[in-house]
């Protein structure tokens, strides 16, 4: 509920309705004190001039006459009491209606205010909470007897806030789309927050009008986009390089070959010739697995698209898991529901390696042991996987780039395993997140039951 200071009606419209009151009020008064007084002389001439003798007959009907003149203005004076009483009438029904008009624009005002799918903070000129509508509530996580305690004093992570409400006040200028990030139920959310001065009639600057606006899903489409991009330049790219990659290279493993078969009686130098004739296959092979790796990353199509028993596919992970992370002293914990209502229509084999890249990359993040949970829930739209490590997290610095192919901060890594798994969740119709901080990290994927539509983008 917004709190409206309180505008009651103008202080003259008040005044001249109180004054019109007393003057019709003194008015009657004295009208009745005038008509008490012209009865009782009316009464003294009729005794009189039953006693008067006949020769002052003529100065008594005089009198009397003029009495009967006073009578007219006391008749005129009633009139216009009257007309006063009337005025007075009027003046009260436009009184009310006035009154009546300002409470159903402010009722319109709130209901508007809202109604508004933003936040609306206003403030005073010294920056303290005036008035906040219910989206601000929610969206700031303001409580509920905030209003008159410092801008400032808010939850720090929107201090954006604030820091713009002074530069207005101080610069006279108002600002726009200033984006700022915020952690809100263990997600990063984008909030696009703007300020302009509030003047009143007269306009005098009273304060400040702040509104913030959730961008969190327009800003992960322009990422996607942005990914979208790259993309498509990395399949252009791959598919030049599998042609003319592939080919020298396997010649060369094939010489290589040959040559150790030739290699293979000669006694001069032979371990250092085979030292090396190991390394040039083995750096081969390499180069084999990563062209094979950028070549599925960037032509991948879903193979099947069948239902897919996701709670099976994970106990099938630990087990194949169990084994390498025993070794390095990393327990697996699963979580799973009793029953799952419905399946997921998707492909399988892409699934499982999607999960298998996220659970590799969090036992490669504990190398030292700890813990690798992986939780299941379902919901109306679909199933929800969480991949958990206890490792040291993810640096804030590269957070915004792990999702780019071949960035890795592993010496041995490739940099292609979050690509791929990000790829796989987006053909799927579903979404991929993650938060991290000093005691691990956590992958949040959502699998709609049905995707819309298979994408090879």
């Amino acid at each position: 509920m917004v709190k409206e200071p309180d505008r009651s009606s103008s202080p003259s419209v008040r005044w001249f309705a109180i004054g019109l009151a007393g003057l019709s009020a003194t008015a009657f008064v004295l009208t009745a004190w005038i008509l008490y007084d012209l009865q009782q002389e009316q009464a003294a001439i009729a005794e009189l001039i039953r006693d008067i003798p006949k020769g002052d007959m003529a100065a008594a009907v005089e009198l009397a006459n003029d009495l009967r003149l006073q009578h007219r203005l006391l008749l005129l004076l009633v009139l216009n009491i009257l007309g006063t009483a009337i005025a007075f009438a009027f003046v009260i029904r436009a009184y009310f209606s006035s009154e009546r008009s300002l409470r159903d624009a402010k009722v319109l005002a709130t209901d508007v205010r809202a109604s508004i799918d933003a936040a609306l903070i206003t403030t005073d000129r010294s920056g303290q909470l005036t008035s906040v509508n219910p989206q601000g509530y929610a969206l700031i996580g303001l409580k509920p007897d905030c209003l008159g305690m410092p801008l400032s004093e808010v939850d720090s992570q929107h201090a954006t806030l604030s820091a713009m409400c002074s530069e207005v006040l101080a610069k006279h200028v108002n600002i726009r789309n200033r984006d700022y990030s915020v952690m809100h139920q263990g997600h990063r959310r984008t909030l696009r927050a703007g300020c302009v001065l509030l003047r009143n009639q007269r306009q005098e600057e009273i304060g400040t009008v702040v509104h913030v606006t959730d961008i969190t899903e327009n800003a992960l489409i322009e990422e996607r986009l942005r990914r979208m991009e790259r993309y498509m330049g990395l399949g252009s790219l791959a598919v030049g390089l599998q042609h003319e990659i592939r080919n020298p290279l396997s010649a060369l493993s094939l010489h290589i070959q040959l040559l150790r078969e030739k290699l293979e009686g000669a006694a001069a130098e032979q371990g250092e010739v085979a030292e090396l004739l190991e390394v040039l296959q083995q750096e081969t092979a390499r180069i084999n697995s990563v062209l094979d790796g950028f070549g599925n990353y960037a032509s991948m199509q879903p193979n099947s698209r069948s239902p897919v028993d996701i709670p099976a596919l994970i106990e099938r992970l630990a087990r194949l898991l169990r084994p390498q992370a025993s070794q390095n002293n990393v327990e697996i914990d699963i979580s799973l529901p009793n029953t799952v209502s419905r399946m997921v229509h998707g492909d399988t084999v892409r699934l499982e390696q999607m999960l298998l890249n996220l659970a590799l990359n969090g036992l490669a993040a504990m190398p030292e042991g700890g813990r690798l949970s992986i939780r299941l829930t379902e919901n109306e739209e679909g199933v929800q996987i969480e991949v958990a490590d206890t490792g040291q997290g993810v640096p804030a610095t590269v957070q915004s780039r792990i999702f780019d192919p071949y960035f890795t901060t592993r010496p041995h890594g490739t940099g292609m395993g979050l690509p791929v798994s990000e790829k796989i969740v987006r053909q799927h119709g579903g979404n991929i997140d993650f938060t991290s901080n000093s005691t691990g990290t956590v992958f949040s994927i959502s699998l709609p039951w049905e995707a819309a539509e298979w994408t090879a983008s």
